[in-house]
């Protein structure tokens, strides 16, 4: 290692204990998508005792935020995830995520400007629901950044996964109510909601591989004896590119036109503010950060199933440079992302373990990355000017 690689290493090691704090407090006290507050504001607080500028609230979001250190020319983004799943809590481990991209940016901050890096963290909430990054990058707050990284916890290691494209959908259907023991003239809403089910079940043996429909009822009547008059129902559907989530939602909106059809209701879609755009890997990242990861122990095995689910970190990548490495926890494969296990675990030994390699692998991957004449031109050459007020809400 030269020596900037070892004085972040040991920067790193300095702050790894308040680091690891932060990752069980996040881990301890969950809070939904745009509701991040005391995450925001936990992080927010130890950036700026180690001399970060922060700007709250960017976006007109009021937990978003970005913190910088340095004035180099190459201005590399690290992205903090704060939103945990409901019920589930930090089920998809942003604890570490957020911690990890603290520990990277406090490993820089003393050697940045000798880098001729600036360092941003961006805080990013809603990534569960409701795409804060697609928010923040439609209104500019990622504006002027050459390159953007983040990692994210597993079950396996996979330094550039397949995250896939996806949109949510909100279905509802309006009936006509009647008493249970007299229904012959009610329009049940709520069997609107199981023809649909059903009709997409059929219609997944048409669809092809990999095509992914999601779909749950969210109300569909509140007593036995009562016929439903009203039912809401939302859909996801995930595929490879956002141009073929929209094919494949041209077909399943046909399924739930028949659910209204066959039960004499009406049916009315809405889109979710939720869009995920599929990923693009920056081959020169990728290859330094899995030769870091390696070095600290990480082992990435070839032909090993990339296909993961989706992120508005895609939404990134369609605008700047960006990597979004998997490491793993150990855990069988029944206890993966999205469970309790995963969440007890990322506030844990497995999550320490991630916080510790994968910010460490950040911060020397983005010092390489500026080290290395071809790559920091590259970046830099890059498209970086993005739209500064061009929101969809």
């Amino acid at each position: 290692m030269t020596t900037i690689d070892n004085r972040i290493r040991d920067e790193f090691d300095r702050n790894l204990g308040l680091v690891l704090e932060l990752s069980h407090m996040i881990n301890a006290n969950p809070e939904l998508a745009f509701q991040e507050y005391r995450t925001s504001t936990a992080i927010i607080e130890i950036l700026q005792r180690h001399g970060f500028a922060v700007d709250r609230a960017v976006a007109d979001l009021p937990t978003a935020f970005v913190a910088s250190t340095g004035s180099g020319d190459l201005v590399f983004g690290l992205c903090a995830e704060m939103d945990a799943l409901p019920d589930i809590g930090h089920g998809c481990g942003h604890n570490a995520i957020a911690a990890a991209a603290v520990g990277a940016a406090l490993a820089l901050a003393p050697v940045a400007d000798e880098l001729g890096l600036t360092v941003k963290v961006f805080g990013t909430p809603a990534e569960e629901k409701g795409t804060g990054k697609e928010i923040m990058i439609q209104r500019g707050v990622f504006a002027g950044t050459h390159a953007a990284m983040m990692v994210h916890p597993s079950l396996k290691d996979v330094v550039t996964p397949q995250l896939r494209a996806c949109r949510t959908w909100r279905i509802t259907y309006t009936g006509r109510g009647a008493h249970a023991s007299r229904p012959w003239s009610a329009r049940n809403a709520a069997d609107a909601t199981v023809i649909a089910q059903t009709a997409i079940g059929l219609l997944r043996q048409q669809l092809r591989d990999g095509v992914l429909v999601h779909h749950i009822v969210r109300e569909a009547g509140s007593a036995v004896n009562v016929i439903a008059d009203h039912s809401v129902m939302e859909c996801m559907i995930r595929c490879d590119t956002l141009d073929e989530v929209d094919e494949v939602w041209d077909r399943v909106r046909l399924c739930f036109e028949a659910g209204a059809v066959a039960s004499g209701t009406v049916m009315e879609a809405a889109d979710l503010p939720s869009v995920y755009r599929e990923f693009r890997h920056d081959a020169d990242l990728a290859y330094i950060f899995q030769a870091r990861a390696e070095a600290l122990g990480r082992t990435f095995p070839r032909n090993t199933d990339r296909r993961f689910g989706s992120s508005d970190m895609g939404n990134v990548s369609h605008v700047m440079p960006a990597l979004h490495p998997m490491l793993s926890f150990g855990l069988p494969p029944e206890n993966g992302n999205h469970t309790l296990a995963f969440a007890t675990a990322a506030g844990g030994a497995d999550g320490d373990r991630f916080v510790r390699d994968g910010g460490l692998a950040m911060s020397l991957t983005i010092a390489e990355a500026a080290k290395s004449d071809r790559v920091r031109t590259r970046l830099i050459g890059g498209p970086s000017d993005l739209p500064a007020d061009s929101a969809e809400r």
